[in-house]
């Protein structure tokens, strides 16, 4: 699409650094050059003030990422491109049947109302859960990690989601200030919503979570 489009040598395409590599290479293997922008903490999409203020003159499109089963704020990403004259492509995650994805929101609603300990994910804008993805408070990633193992001890199948942002893998090292985006990479965990998990699996996962939760205070 960024070759029908046009773009190519010299010109920068806006995507996401919080998620996979591929959407980089996209804009690289069409000869233009990727510029990250942060996201918004809620959606862990673009976050549409990051990119308007990223625009320059060489840039032609923005890439936006959907994550989670969360989608970005699609009106005011085009209102930026409007403005700007700028292409903007999505790239969208599978949909789920309706049925799934009932079952998916009653497991997060379950664990919405009986976490403690984590943040749980802002449900808005028809969150679909596709990943049911928390945030261990504390001193970051340290924190996070061992989290992570000690639920995992406790027979929970979590998993950190973004363990590398893409500006700080060598490919595509950039010296730019994406604050949000290396908060959730430090933060972030995916706890289990399969539609698979019976009562009692939910019950554990709660049980996990919430005998660790007090045990780690936020950062000051």
């Amino acid at each position: 699409m960024l070759k029908a489009a046009g773009a190519g040598a010299g010109d920068e395409v806006i995507v996401p650094a919080f998620g996979n590599v591929e959407v980089a290479e996209a804009v690289a293997l069409a000869g233009a050059t990727p510029v990250f922008a942060d996201i918004d903490p809620a959606t862990y999409c673009l976050d549409p003030a990051a990119v308007e203020a990223a625009v320059t003159p060489e840039t032609v499109a923005v890439i936006v990422v959907h994550r989670f089963g969360r989608p970005a704020d699609i009106p005011r990403l085009h209102g930026v491109g409007q403005r700007h004259g700028l292409l903007v492509l999505e790239q969208g995650e599978s949909e789920a049947p309706y049925d799934e994805i009932a079952q998916r929101r009653e497991r997060a609603a379950y664990l919405d109302a009986r976490l403690n300990g984590v943040w749980t994910p802002d449900g808005g804008d028809g969150h679909t859960y596709q990943q049911y993805v928390v945030r261990v408070p504390g001193n970051g990633r340290p924190d996070r990690d061992a989290f992570a193992r000690a639920v995992r001890s406790k027979g929970v199948d979590c998993r950190v989601p973004v363990k590398t942002p893409v500006h700080r893998m060598p490919a595509f090292r950039r010296d730019v200030c994406l604050p949000e985006t290396e908060r959730a990479a430090d933060e972030t965990l995916t706890l289990p919503v399969d539609v698979t998990l019976t009562k009692r699996e939910m019950q554990r996962i709660v049980s996990a979570c919430n005998a660790l939760g007090g045990l780690l205070q936020p950062a000051f």
